[in-house]
């Protein structure tokens, strides 16, 4: 079955090569890192899972795009992807050479997890408008998607403005890896039909997937888009997940699902859960 690892928090305890050649020899789909550059000491943002304080372990994230870079080099199956990239926060000049070139020489196995975040003070501190954050995901998003399909590309909107430029070398996936907007704000479905490949919803049930499929089917033929175009990836399912919730997500709508495995602070430790969880879901 397609089922992902999200790499858990503290991020880099344990070196990417090794997760991702554990993941890809027991048989799972794709790793998946998150991203928060910094978190500030004073933050007055709810965290979203549960309204209050922030967990001690987002202090300790990885840098997505150098760990998925060493996961590549010691893979040739798994999926690597972003869960998920806060375009806000970054260049996109910078970041579409960043994704091409891990595109290009992992052949194409790129998936492109895209976010806006929740921390108003984080996103402020990294140049970010968290008010507008969405309208500044879609223009970083398009702004990617030029840098990545033409030969000179160009961009003028509110917060990127560039005129042509080359960038080069191009990602392996034509026209550009898969785009998967995450969250599950009131309109997230009307823009992954609008310029998105695909939808990455966290804390999320069955039932939702197959209503939401259905709305993003409909949506998406009102765009003038394939249906089948514009997949469902259920995000951040936990460690004792079931073979037969894998089971019921597929059967809604979903293309994969991604599981959080427990902190390990031992190759051991965490080859040995990996090796469990892949017992009860990809074998």
């Amino acid at each position: 079955m397609a089922v992902g690892i999200i790499v858990p928090l503290p991020a880099y305890t344990l070196h990417p090569a090794f997760l991702a050649s554990k993941a890809e020899a027991l048989g799972f789909e794709s790793l998946w890192y998150h991203e928060h550059p910094i978190l500030p000491v004073d933050s007055a943002s709810p965290f979203p899972a549960t309204g209050g304080e922030i967990p001690w372990t987002y202090r300790h994230f990885s840098e997505p795009y150098i760990a998925l870079a060493m996961a590549a080099a010691v893979t040739s199956t798994i999926k690597l992807a972003t869960g998920i990239t806060l375009v806000t926060e970054r260049n996109p000049l910078i970041l579409a050479k960043e994704i091409a070139v891990l595109d290009l020489h992992s052949h194409g196995r790129f998936l492109f997890g895209v976010g806006a975040g929740w921390n108003r003070e984080e996103t402020t501190l990294m140049g970010g408008d968290f008010d507008h954050r969405w309208t500044q995901a879609r223009e970083a998003v398009m702004a990617l998607k030029a840098l990545w399909t033409q030969e000179e590309a160009e961009f003028h909107g509110r917060y990127y403005d560039f005129p042509p430029v080359y960038c080069y070398p191009k990602p392996a996936q034509k026209p550009h890896p898969p785009v998967l907007l995450g969250g599950n704000a009131p309109n997230v479905l009307q823009r992954v039909a609008r310029y998105a490949d695909g939808w990455l919803p966290n804390r999320i049930t069955p039932q939702q997937v197959e209503a939401s499929r259905k709305r993003l089917d409909a949506l998406a033929m009102e765009q003038g888009r394939d249906p089948a175009s514009v997949s469902i990836a259920v995000f951040g399912q936990p460690p004792d997940t079931t073979r037969a919730q894998v089971e019921d997500f597929l059967n809604a709508g979903a293309v994969r699902v991604a599981v959080w495995p427990t902190h390990c602070t031992t190759e051991q430790a965490m080859g040995e859960q990996l090796a469990r969880m892949a017992d009860a879901l990809v074998r």
